[in-house]
Formats: C-alpha cells, sequence, structure tokens
C-alpha cells in the first residue's frame, strides 16, 4: 500500500468529548505513516478529547473538519473509532449519519471498532450484515438485523459493500490489516 498510500484518503467521524484514544490515536498513525490521507471530523473545530477506558483523558487530537463541512465523496474509507460517550453522541447526529449512508450506498468500505457500529445500527446499515463489536451492542446490532459474532475482527462484503468490524483496543492489529486490505483493493 506504501506506493500508492498517498492516493488514498480516509474519514474518520468522532465527537468531541469520549473517544477512545487508541480507536482513533493508533489507526491515525498508522495509516499516516503508509501515506494515506486521514481527515478527522468532529461535531466542532474544538480538540477531540479522547478518553482511556471511558474514563481517564487521553491524548488530545485536532479535528482538520467539521462533520458539516464533509463532502463524502472524496474519501475511500470511513472510520468509526468506538468510546462509549463518544459512539452513543454520534449516531444522535445527522451529518454523522448521512456520511454513513453515503458511503454504504456508493460500496466504499467502513471501518468501524468498539462502540463504533452504534452510528451503523441507528442508519440501518447492519441488516444482513455480520459483524462483531463491543459485546454490550450485540443485542442492538441483533435488533436492527445483523449476526453479531464474537470474533477479533470480521469482514463482509455483502450487500455491495464492506464493512470492517472488530470488538475493543485490543484487535487493532488485526483490524488495521483488514483496513489496510480494503484500500489496497
Amino acid at each position: 500500500m506504501s506506493d500508492n498510500g498517498s492516493k488514498r484518503k480516509v474519514l474518520a467521524i468522532v465527537t468531541n468529548y469520549g473517544v477512545e484514544q487508541d480507536e482513533l490515536v493508533v489507526p491515525l498513525g498508522h495509516l499516516r505513516e503508509r501515506g494515506v490521507q486521514v481527515d478527522v471530523a468532529a461535531l466542532k473545530k474544538d480538540d477531540v478529547e479522547t478518553l482511556v477506558g471511558d474514563k481517564d483523558p487521553g491524548t488530545p487530537v485536532r479535528p482538520d473538519l467539521t462533520l458539516e463541512e464533509v463532502d463524502p465523496a472524496g474519501y475511500d474509507l470511513l472510520l468509526v473509532p468506538g468510546g462509549t460517550l463518544n459512539a452513543d453522541t454520534l449516531r444522535l447526529q445527522g451529518p454523522a449519519c448521512d456520511i454513513v449512508r453515503s458511503f454504504t450506498s456508493s460500496g466504499r468500505p467502513v471501518a468501524a471498532i468498539c462502540h463504533g457500529p452504534w452510528v451503523l445500527v441507528e442508519t440501518g446499515s447492519v441488516s444482513g450484515k455480520r459483524l462483531t463489536s463491543y459485546a454490550s451492542l450485540q443485542t442492538d446490532v441483533r435488533n436492527a438485523g445483523g449476526d453479531w459474532v464474537d470474533e477479533p475482527v470480521v469482514t463482509d462484503e455483502s450487500g455491495g459493500w464492506n464493512l470492517i468490524t472488530s470488538r475493543n483496543p485490543g484487535d487493532l492489529d488485526p483490524f488495521l490489516e483488514a483496513v489496510d486490505a480494503a484500500l489496497s483493493g
């Protein structure tokens, strides 16, 4: 991917408080080291206050733009980090839901980790999909028509678009391998 990584663009969508630090910071570093342009879109242009374990302050991240400023058509992959507070707030944001729908309806991949799939549940995007998440979301995923499984990473290319999901920060290595594969293919 390093040869054409600079041609790839990834959009990460978050709120300004409660993102699980490693689910945002680690993918940003990983992808940027490979030459991928990664833009972070948040509710406001204020720093994103990440958390460690949903409670301890983490590394702040400066967003590149707001959710309302995003043109989803300019990106190859959507990254949705977790963090309970982040994901619960994100799924209530119209612009975030519109971004998800833009990716899924156009066949571009979405990578969501931990609580990140909540926004996919909210948009009706998990119906018929096999996926994983933080365990507390399994009932929500199943009620939304998804097939929830307890695996480190799940890739489902059915329905005309690729969904990559993982359970928690401990699954970042296989999650990022799947993201790399989606960007290479």
